[in-house]
């Protein structure tokens, strides 16, 4: 629990909004259902996380608790997601700002359905490549967080066994965008395999893409110049 007197800090207040807000647009978009799935993100030493059993979609400020990075919680006065380990796990092997851990239907399908997602369309190249499955271990575990930080090396995103789904960012705003992009990913993967043998982007290809792609300076928004 946390302790009686906490020190006010305005980054964590910020950071408990942002997981609000983050909370709210992926259960608007499907993502989260109920009280399945936990958002958190980080500020300095310390990691604003989602209470274990809040409805995410009605997530509200107080429903956002804090931790340190050593897993004691500092803020809050409600219990933590059992999944708390598996975000600073990831926190310690990666620099990252934001870890999304969803059920959302249909990468929840494919973690039980499929051994990895082979790069199918450019944009998938946005999470890294490939899409690893992490083998299945129980919820809230030590194994379980093993799992899914190996499969998350050189990635922004990855599906957990038989699970869900979890993605990373330099922001959160960012790992929820990830997180959409994977649910769109998986989607068009399985229509792919109800119409054929889907086909694959070569190595080549993939560099190539890349290589265009910073060159164009693709998905940021950009203006002209004036004459």
């Amino acid at each position: 629990m946390a302790d009686a007197e906490q020190v006010y800090c305005p980054a964590v207040t910020e950071a408990q909004q942002q997981v609000v807000a983050a909370c709210h647009r992926l259960a608007a978009e499907g993502l989260l259902i109920g009280t399945a799935g936990n958002v958190s993100v980080r500020a300095g030493d310390r990691v604003a996380v989602t209470a274990t059993g809040a409805v995410l979609g009605g997530l509200t400020e107080e429903q956002v608790v804090e931790v340190d990075l050593a897993g004691r919680q500092v803020g809050g006065t409600l219990v933590p997601t059992s999944e708390v380990h598996l975000h600073l796990s990831i926190y310690e092997k990666y620099d990252v700002a934001a870890v999304v851990h969803t059920h959302a239907p249909v990468s929840t399908a494919a973690s039980i359905s499929v051994s990895s997602i082979p790069v199918i369309h450019y944009q998938q190249l946005l999470l890294g490549g490939e899409v690893r499955v992490a083998p299945y271990a129980t919820f809230g575990t030590p194994r379980l967080a093993e799992r899914v930080v190996a499969a998350l090396e050189d990635r922004a995103a990855a599906l957990m066994a038989n699970h869900g789904a979890v993605a990373i960012g330099p922001t959160l705003d960012k790992a929820v965008e990830n997180a959409l992009l994977l649910e769109w990913l998986c989607g068009v993967y399985r229509d792919a395999t109800l119409m054929g043998k889907p086909a694959t982007l070569t190595r080549q290809q993939q560099e190539d893409v890349i290589a265009a792609a910073i060159a164009r300076n693709y998905g940021t928004v950009q203006g002209t110049e004036a004459e």
